[in-house]
């Protein structure tokens, strides 16, 4: 490194510039000064870092809300460093009990592979499969055998794991907590003793487990790993944090206009919040647009920039400009201009009370029956779903052919 390079604080420009990509709409990075002192290790010796992220297949797809962490690895990945793409086929078995009231049943083996095999193919899409390490963690967790995992266990006290904030809540409700469940963070924080990690990403929820890892690598003489930590993702509603469950989620192999249509529904607010954490446009342009729309340009235009740059990622630019344009066609072609205008209290409003009320529907009853049937739309999106709840927000809904409303819901 050359005087030249370094700036007025000691970090060269290439070093500034990975710590301000790191801290991107990142919750935590702990601890900061061990970061800097890898990436200027890193910048001064030409070597990447190892940055591990980890997910367990539950489940057998992953929506947008599972790419706020893939999109921060990408940006490292970016800036030359080495991702692992860690399939947890083993800790699965376990089940993670983070943020949990009750034991989380564990998946079958057939399950988790039916998982797995469709995870990184999704995951993809978002980091440079050339650039990506994949590894399960079976490779090390079934050799360890019984001897190493009580060996293992020893590393870590009771009294530490009762810290963590679900299991002293279920001891306090007098709920159990299963032996097993102990063994859960036990061996995510092996996986980055066996990988060496030199900094590992989670969720919120998941700060426990990554500093249980940094423990280990003590505890085995390595250097511990820093740990990132990523906000999760309000879904679509913008309240709740993005779940199938919920129905408030966008998943990665929706297709394109359906994909297109459901960023254009979430709120002006939410807007921002997604392009802080999706999007892979810089800060400078992302605060550059806010300001062109403070200045009175429709906010509209930015909502479409954010839907072509997720769906184009998931699909193609092709498929995201026809997706853009099959939207403006709905818009255009089946909305009247002299549709009525109606405000609802409640928010967020069940979508079959929605249609009672806006007399779209005699009925709850029968607007169930409408939604089973696929006749109702909201924002030319088709909704299957009757558990369904309209945040605030303004919506022309679509009942059958003929049928339209503006509805306002506060």
């Amino acid at each position: 490194m050359n005087a030249e390079s370094v700036t007025s604080n000691g970090l060269s420009d290439g070093v500034r510039r990975a710590l301000e990509i790191s801290l991107r709409g990142t919750d935590e990075l702990l601890p900061r000064d061990e970061w800097v002192r890898k990436l200027q290790r890193s910048e001064a010796g030409g070597t990447p870092l190892r940055i591990k992220l980890g997910l367990d297949p539950t489940a057998p797809d992953i929506h947008i809300g599972h790419t706020v962490v893939l999109n921060k690895m990408r940006q490292l990945q970016d800036l030359g460093h080495r991702v692992i793409f860690l399939i947890g086929d083993f800790t699965t078995t376990i089940g993670d009990p983070s943020g949990r009231n009750s034991t989380r049943p564990p998946l079958t083996r057939e399950q988790i592979e039916a998982n797995a095999q469709t995870y990184y193919r999704q995951a993809s899409l978002v980091l440079d499969p050339e650039k990506t390490e994949i590894r399960y963690n079976s490779e090390w967790s079934d050799p360890l055998g019984a001897r190493g995992m009580i060996q293992l266990a020893a590393k870590y006290t009771v009294a530490r794991m009762m810290e963590r904030d679900d299991f002293n809540k279920r001891f306090k409700a007098g709920q159990s907590i299963s032996v097993h469940e102990f063994l859960y963070p036990l061996m995510q924080g092996y996986d980055s003793v066996a990988l060496k990690s030199d900094l590992e990403l989670g969720g919120t929820d998941q700060k426990f487990n990554l500093l249980v890892g940094r423990h280990l690598q003590q505890e085995y003489g390595q250097e511990p790993q820093c740990i990132l930590t990523m906000p999760l993702l309000e879904g679509l509603d913008g309240v709740e944090k993005m779940s199938k469950s919920k129905n408030n989620y966008i998943g990665i192999s929706e297709d394109a206009n359906t994909m297109f249509a459901k960023v254009l529904s979430i709120s002006d607010d939410l807007m921002w919040r997604w392009y802080t954490l999706l999007s892979f446009q810089s800060l400078e342009q992302i605060e550059a647009l806010r300001a062109e729309i403070a200045a009175g340009r429709n906010p509209k235009d930015a909502k479409v920039a954010l839907a072509k740059e997720i769906t184009a990622r998931f699909h193609s630019m092709a498929a995201a400009e026809a997706a853009e344009q099959d939207f403006i066609n709905r818009s255009k072609g089946g909305v009247p201009d002299d549709i009525p205008e109606v405000t609802l209290g409640g928010a967020p409003l069940g979508i079959a009370q929605l249609l009672k009320q806006a007399g779209l529907a005699p009925s709850t009853s029968e607007g169930n029956r409408l939604v089973d049937g696929g006749g109702v739309r909201v924002d030319s999106v088709v909704i299957s779903d009757k558990a369904l709840k309209l945040p605030a927000g303004s919506y022309v809904v679509q009942v059958g052919k003929r049928k339209f409303a503006r509805v306002t819901v506060s």
